[in-house]
């Protein structure tokens, strides 16, 4: 009896249908087409790891010991260094390395110390882990247009996300130092996902950090910024990334972090010192993104779709004026396999997300079915 009410209080109870299981049926419809299955889907980068960033892996290879949560000094430096060339950011900045940035996204809010009867605020069109760091932690999750949208509802924690995944909207110093006032004045940890800062198209209106002293005056207080090397450097299945602001908070955070175990491997700390040193890499593979964007993007506006907003990121946010599961089907038919906007949100069911992370002959075979 005691097993089935502990099963029963779970909290995969409370969890939402995994979001991707229901793109099955149109998975296998597409993958009957006789030119196979495009999959413009999960943004997993596609294109090698760079060889400076696996050597230093290898060589990182041979120690037995424990990493240490916050790693070796070489890694704040690295990090912090890193956040100065594209933030602005003071060089002494707390950083803390995560296990990728979805575990941070989904731990944030219970780590924080949010429980039931506080609530936690991400954008109303965003990726889903927002909601589920809210569920995992007990409290209300509030989606909203804009996070001052949520007050007087005990509000502890704001997501927001620019560049956003899966609109592709960018925020100006104007809009973010308005939300820094609010967040200061409300007493809320304001958190800003920027895993995509690197990626803007738009030369007249490049992304911006919460981090930027534009935004905050060289005051950190309140503000947390995370990043990831997965689209950067090709690193998804390296689990790199790292968060940075507050002091405090970070300070808090490594010590929850230390007893609970949340350790990014030796090997990994090594070859993400790699990466952040190294930009040439990074501007390779931003290149080739773009590429793929002018050829895909070209593709599905031909093919009648409007792309709204897109100017940063990964995607493109398109739409053909019609419930999203009716283009998904669409698509399908052409062998041609496109995220549901459902996934992000009720307000993103006449969407579909296109993700660019796909070789260049997959891109050139997809903008060719829509012709």
């Amino acid at each position: 009896m005691a097993l089935r009410r502990l099963h029963s209080a779970s909290p995969a109870r409370r969890l939402p249908r995994f979001p991707w299981d229901r793109m099955a049926p149109y998975q296998e419809r597409a993958a009957a087409h006789p030119g196979g299955l495009v999959d413009l889907t999960v943004g997993a980068p596609v294109d090698e790891v760079p060889e400076s960033i696996r050597q230093a892996l290898i060589d990182a290879a041979a120690r037995p010991g424990y990493p240490t949560v916050a790693g070796p000094p070489a890694l704040g430096e690295a990090m912090r260094s890193w956040l100065h060339r594209h933030t602005g950011v003071a060089e002494d900045v707390a950083v803390l390395p995560t296990v990728g940035s979805k575990e941070l996204v989904a731990n944030l809010p219970l780590q924080l110390g949010v429980g039931p009867g506080d609530a936690v605020s991400y954008p109303e069109i965003a990726y889903p882990t927002y909601e589920i760091g809210a569920i995992l932690a007990k409290a209300d999750a509030v989606p909203v247009a804009d996070p001052r949208d949520a007050a007087g509802s005990r509000l502890r924690l704001a997501w927001i996300n620019y560049p956003t995944n899966p609109t592709g909207e960018v925020a100006s110093v104007e809009h973010l130092r308005g939300l820094v006032r609010w967040a200061r004045d409300s007493g809320v940890v304001l958190a800003s996902d920027e895993c995509y800062l690197t990626l803007g198209w738009d030369h007249d209106h490049p992304p911006v950090s919460i981090l930027d002293p534009r935004v905050n005056d060289g005051d950190l207080t309140g503000l947390l910024a995370a990043h990831s090397l997965s689209k950067r450097s090709n690193l998804a299945g390296y689990r790199s990334a790292f968060l940075a602001g507050d002091p405090e908070l970070i300070a808090d955070l490594l010590e929850i972090r230390r007893h609970s175990g949340f350790m990014v491997p030796w090997v990994v700390q090594q070859a993400t010192i790699a990466a952040l040193h190294d930009e040439s890499h990074a501007i390779e593979q931003r290149a080739r993104y773009e590429e793929r964007r002018g050829v895909l993007r070209g593709a599905v506006e031909a093919a009648g779709f409007r792309i709204d907003h897109s100017t940063a990121g990964l995607y493109l946010w398109a739409t053909r004026g019609e419930d999203c599961w009716d283009t998904v089907r669409w698509l399908a038919e052409r062998g041609i396999l496109a995220a549901a906007g459902e996934f992000y949100g009720a307000k993103g069911n006449r969407h579909v997300r296109f993700s660019l992370t796909a070789t260049d002959e997959a891109i050139a075979d997809a903008a060719q079915r829509l012709k």
